[in-house]
Formats: C-alpha cells, structure tokens, sequence
C-alpha cells in the first residue's frame, strides 16, 4: 500500500528548509562557497539542514567523543566539534591528505582545532588501530560507500551503550531499492540496509534526509 504521508522535496522546499531551519554563519557558509566552487566533486559535501540536524543530535546526547570517517572539506567536522564541550573531542579520519589540509584551514577559521584530531591515511587502518574501549559518543560516516560495512562494524565495537553511528548517503539517490550489479556503491549499501534492519545489536531508523541518514543506537 502506497504511503502518502510524505512532503516530497522540490529545490525550492529544500531552500525553504534551509533558510527557516538551519543557523549558519559566515565560516560555514564561506566552506560551503568554497566547495561548491570546486564543482562535481562537491557533491560529496553535506547539505546545510544534515549540518544542523547532527549538532542538534549531538548536544541532544550529550556526546563528549565524536569520530568522523571522510571528512572532505570540513563542513561536517566544524558541525561535529561545534557541539562539543571545552573539553570533548573528535577524532577525523580522512583518506587525502589535501583534504585534511582544508579540514585543518577550516576548523582554525572557525577557532575549533583544539578540540579535533585528523589523522590521514585508509579509515579502516585507522579505527583498528584505536583501542577497542567503547569511547566513542557519535560516530559519523561518510566515506567510501563500499567500505561502510566494515566501517560500521569496527565503530560498533569502540562506541558505548546508547551511543549513535549516523551513516549518510543510505539511499544513493534510489539506487539500493534495485541496485544495478555493476554499481559497488549501491549494492554494498543496499546490502547494508538489510542487514542493519535485522540487526539486533543495534535500534534503528531509515531518515529520508538528504540522501538517506541511518541513525543506529547501539544497545
């Protein structure tokens, strides 16, 4: 049975929502500037309103250790630190090593780095490197879509009970519904959402922001 419960987005909505529902400021909008200017490519960077929504989830949970997996070129993380306290931090795991050199720029300019690692190199050597202590408060995921399985599954371990791992891009612009066999991308994600809907280790909820956000608590 069709769900007509549902307000489908038009640009013109979407920029509605941005203007009444997101606070920015002049860093963030300058990163975002800046970012579109570099084209195609800065389709990778999230949307003002996914900005807000994970400062607000993270002060909502009071989150004191945030991991970011692909950090492009910063919007994110300066979302991410912004709702930390004086004493909290985030750990940045980005592949290039250009990237984390804006991410660097970007949270200077936005007076954050005190508060935010960056380390360089393949996320997965990264997070299995870090001690399997459950640490984190909030991991946020927005990398290599074929690598997210093993992203999500390595977090798992190093989050703590009642702690939040948000995976952005779950919907691939519809691609997982029927995903073709040569897309990696939508297959491994698609794949992930029915494991992730099973997943008892976990409670769940499939958000139709942006291009998909799972949030998934860890129980």
């Amino acid at each position: 049975m069709a769900d007509n419960n549902f307000t489908p987005l038009t640009p013109e909505l979407h920029a509605y929502v941005v203007a009444q529902g997101v606070r920015s400021d002049e860093v963030l909008d300058r990163v975002l500037r800046d970012t579109e200017a570099m084209g195609d490519i800065s389709r990778m960077q999230i949307s003002p309103d996914q900005g807000a929504f994970l400062t607000l989830l993270a002060r909502a949970i009071g989150a004191e250790r945030i991991l970011e997996i692909g950090s492009f070129t910063g919007y994110s993380a300066i979302c991410l630190a912004r709702s930390l306290p004086s004493d909290g931090s985030l750990l940045c795991c980005e592949l290039e090593a250009k990237y984390a050199a804006t991410v660097r720029a970007n949270l200077d300019d936005a007076g954050l780095s005190d508060r935010v690692e960056i380390r360089v190199g393949p996320a997965l050597e990264t997070l299995r490197s870090l001690p399997l202590d459950p640490a984190f408060d909030l991991t946020f995921i927005d990398a290599d879509k074929p690598g997210y399985g093993d992203y999500f599954e390595e977090v798992l371990l190093r989050t703590r009970t009642g702690g939040l791992i948000v995976l952005d891009n779950m919907l691939l612009s519809g691609l997982v519904v029927d995903p073709p066999a040569e897309n990696e991308a939508a297959c491994a994600l698609s794949e992930l959402n029915t494991r992730l809907a099973v997943d008892q280790r976990v409670d769940i909820v499939l958000l139709s922001v942006s291009d998909g956000m799972t949030l998934a608590r860890k129980r």
